[in-house]
């Protein structure tokens, strides 16, 4: 049955990682089965979707933009507060849209895209139509033994973040999201058992993140070097709550000869990072690319044995999925998305109980990979099964589309307001 969609994505563009990937990827395979409406901005988006559907037209997909009246380039100041605060704001805007659009179309269902958190509500969830609330994540939180290697400066976010989402849980119109939602759709189980406690006894724990047919045909060229080095690499911003830490301290007690760990990325730690491989004594093989483009982050995995990622909570990302892909196996903690992603079979995943543990783990993994080319090579093929099965957007557009079906006939809580 084709049925009329309308899809919240605050944030949507084609051809981009995070939130505004995760907008565009969504509503296109909805489209694949469905006539789809998706609520956006013009200010961040408009022309990039424009272009796209231009080059690659999506007959069923239809695009409503719209800003908030009063302060509507607040989000434009770069800080999160200010972002966080212009999302509620144009939360409030899509219902009254969505409302007057539901008037003249008539929608079948419902589904919150962007962002990707469950602490702030969908007020789509008061219109009589059943509503999919999800991918939602940062339920997440970094284990407080590992709260001691953090500087004051991210010990200060920490507590901000857990502020934030302590504030987000108190707002009743967060819970009355959770309980009118047909299904909740949350990226980790942490995220999961938060949104259970609202109340909610339907929650899918489904990931963010998918790649194209194509993007995975392409990230498959890269075989596994048979070079005798063996090359650990971790890639992605240098925030605190990434684990970068981790990974080097674990490549240092691993001891490996003839191993080299790479670094690449940019951020506030770069500096911290660097100065602790010198203290280690392993200067010499740690290596730092700084911050590069997709295409030389992608030579460089290539180049590479195995991914380290040792978050301490991340929702999702791309980053673990793109390396299996590309037949590495990856080594995680037992966090957050990543512990969602990888599998037994196509990686390790660490227990996060403290610092030297965790440690201890990834190190032990990081000498198994280096000494077992065979292990390293199956591994790769079954994460590069996983991904064709689970992780591209086809089939997670298959999947969607299921629950599409299934939620159409959803009977709408009374009494929940």
């Amino acid at each position: 049955m084709v049925m009329k969609i309308l899809i919240s994505a605050y944030s949507c563009e084609p051809g981009r990682g995070s939130e505004r990937g995760v907008g565009w990827n969504v509503a296109r395979e909805a489209a694949k089965y469905h006539e789809v409406w998706v609520l956006t901005r013009p200010d961040e988006s408009k022309e990039a979707i424009e272009a796209e559907l231009a080059r690659n037209p999506v007959p069923n997909l239809h695009f409503v933009y719209f800003t908030i009246p009063l302060l509507g380039g607040l989000w434009r100041l770069g800080s999160n507060g200010a972002m966080q605060i212009h999302y509620y704001l144009w939360q409030i805007q899509a219902y009254f849209v969505a409302r007057h659009l539901h008037s003249e179309i008539g929608f079948d269902l419902m589904h919150h895209v962007t962002f990707v958190k469950y602490s702030n509500p969908c007020f789509l969830s008061l219109l009589p139509v059943p509503l999919v609330w999800g991918p939602v994540g940062g339920g997440e939180t970094t284990p407080k033994p590992f709260w001691r290697d953090f500087s004051l400066r991210a010990k200060v976010y920490e507590t901000a973040r857990d502020l934030a989402r302590f504030i987000g849980e108190l707002d009743p119109f967060v819970h009355v999201t959770a309980k009118r939602s047909a299904v909740v759709r949350a990226t980790t189980k942490d995220t999961a058992n938060r949104i259970y406690k609202m109340g909610v006894s339907k929650v899918h724990i489904t990931p963010e993140s998918g790649l194209t047919e194509e993007e995975i045909t392409y990230l498959t060229q890269y075989k596994m070097p048979e070079a005798s080095r063996v090359r650990f690499i971790s890639m992605g911003r240098l925030l605190h709550w990434k684990g970068f830490h981790l990974g080097i301290r674990a490549f240092a007690a691993s001891n490996i000869p003839n191993a080299e760990f790479w670094v690449v990325g940019d951020g506030p730690e770069f500096q911290r990072l660097q100065d602790l491989a010198k203290s280690l004594g392993i200067a010499e093989k740690v290596k730092f690319w700084g911050r590069l483009t997709r295409e030389e982050t992608l030579e460089k995995l290539g180049q590479c044995h195995a991914l380290v990622h040792p978050s301490l909570h991340d929702s999702g990302g791309w980053v673990c999925i793109e390396a299996m892909a590309t037949g590495r196996p990856v080594i995680c903690l037992d966090l957050g998305g990543p512990a969602v992603q990888v599998t037994k079979d196509t990686g390790f995943k660490i227990p996060a109980i403290n610092p030297e543990q965790a440690i201890d783990g990834l190190s032990k993994a990081m000498a198994t990979l280096a000494f077992d080319s065979k292990l390293r090579l199956q591994m790769g093929l079954l994460g590069q099964k996983l991904v064709r099965e689970t992780y591209s957007l086809e089939a997670q557009g298959k999947n969607l589309a299921q629950v599409y079906q299934e939620v159409a006939s959803y009977k709408i809580p009374t009494g929940v307001v």
